[in-house]
């Protein structure tokens, strides 16, 4: 019996995924873990594995379509074997149903030029006929398949003598039809829904403190002078020692580690941490699972390995969902404050900003120098208050200003 390839649901908020690229075509044998597509959904691009050995038998939807979560989209079954569900569309001329290895090269090739800037323009080889048979010019064709490549749909959809003004986008936001989302594809749809969502449901303040890491810096210098072996995985960076400090600082605050949707607030026992990932496309939020039971070692680590691991897209869908507090840096990009966004049903989050040096008095009111952290901490009013954030807030500040303490 033919078996059902359905579009996986990679988390607790997905819907529906957009299809990227089909690495086979019908009529391909393929077999058990094979990845055969390429999908975009929760701001990443996965590949998507064939449940069973067998042939191709058939391919229910193409690139740049929209399928919702456990919707078959084909079929593996014995060659011959025929199959009653029915085509989800018109079926396609077969050069848009093929996906020769010519194909996947460019598709990858665009995934890679893109994330550097390039003006280059990817389109499908039958979206590149119908523009021409249209007389479009492909360059005003908005692209919603995988990093922003130009499908059939989007030719067929694209009106050119109807180009939105800012009048009308700015009518379209604010009128009462609106939907979080609408106008947008792929990715960039799932965070706006996401963001949205987050601030329409939740009573979000932010409150702002500098942490002085000046005896943090000279503490991870002291340990790397001690410890003969290389420390190359980041067991002493400062996200690695912050996620630590916030880890303990949750468990003598259980209040901040909860979960608040639907009208139900949910204590969770365990910590789990999500890191905010800046990818070319988007922002995904893995999460370290435990992190409170990890040493720093063990936590540098699966920072680095989860980081890494999304901007791949090979990070296994089950660790895109379940933190229970989440981390988000702009540090890189000299912000020193900001507003972050909770992560929904989390009732918290911590921004870092980057590090400032400044002149301060010690004790005997000499001039010496110092470092601080910028930390801006976003949590939802409706569950905790302004004193008990702050308390939360102040502990991680002191596990940072105390770095030895993290040792233990």
């Amino acid at each position: 019996m033919a078996k059902e390839v359905v579009m996986p649901k990679l988390g607790l908020t997905m819907t529906e995924g957009v299809i990227d690229n089909w690495l086979v075509k019908e009529g391909d044998t393929v077999s058990t873990g094979q990845p055969i597509l390429e999908i975009s959904s929760e701001k990443l691009t996965s590949d998507v594995e064939s449940p069973a050995s067998g042939t191709v038998l058939k391919i229910l939807y193409y690139e740049g379509d929209t399928v919702k979560c456990k919707e078959p989209i084909a079929f593996i079954g014995q060659e011959g074997e025929e199959v009653s569900a029915k085509e989800k569309q018109e079926p396609q001329v077969e050069t848009e149903k093929q996906s020769t290895e010519k194909d996947i090269a460019a598709s990858k090739t665009a995934k890679e030029v893109a994330g550097k800037g390039s003006d280059r323009i990817f389109i499908t080889p039958l979206a590149k006929k119908i523009a021409k048979e249209k007389g479009y010019r492909i360059e005003e064709i908005p692209g919603t398949g995988g990093n922003g490549r130009v499908t059939r749909r989007d030719v067929e959809n694209f009106k050119p003598s109807e180009k939105p003004s800012s009048d009308t986008i700015l009518q379209t936001q604010t009128g009462n039809d609106h939907v979080y989302g609408s106008g947008l594809e792929g990715m960039r749809k799932t965070i706006a829904t996401r963001m949205m969502s987050s601030l329409q449901n939740a009573a979000q303040l932010t409150i702002h403190r500098k942490a002085d890491i000046t005896s943090l810096l000279d503490f991870r210098v002291e340990i790397k002078d001690r410890v003969k072996t290389p420390l190359e995985n980041g067991e002493l960076g400062i996200t690695t020692l912050l996620t630590k400090a916030v880890t303990k600082a949750l468990r003598e605050h259980p209040n901040i580690n909860v979960w608040y949707a639907n009208g139900q607030l949910i204590n969770n026992e365990e910590i789990h941490i999500g890191m905010a990932t800046s990818l070319d496309d988007g922002l995904v939020v893995p999460v370290i699972k435990n992190a409170d039971k990890m040493t720093l070692s063990e936590l540098g680590q699966s920072i680095k390995d989860l980081s890494n691991q999304a901007r791949k897209g090979t990070l296994p869908s089950t660790l895109y969902s379940g933190s229970t507090f989440s981390i988000t840096n702009l540090g890189s990009a000299g912000i020193e404050y900001f507003t972050p966004i909770l992560n929904s049903p989390e009732v918290a989050i911590l921004g870092v900003g980057q590090s400032q040096k400044q002149l301060d008095l010690d004790s005997n009111n000499q001039v010496i120098k110092k470092s601080y952290l910028p930390l801006s901490l976003t949590f939802d009013h409706q569950i905790i208050d302004g004193a008990p954030a702050a308390e939360f807030l102040a502990s991680v500040i002191d596990y940072l200003e105390d770095p030895y303490q993290l040792l233990f």
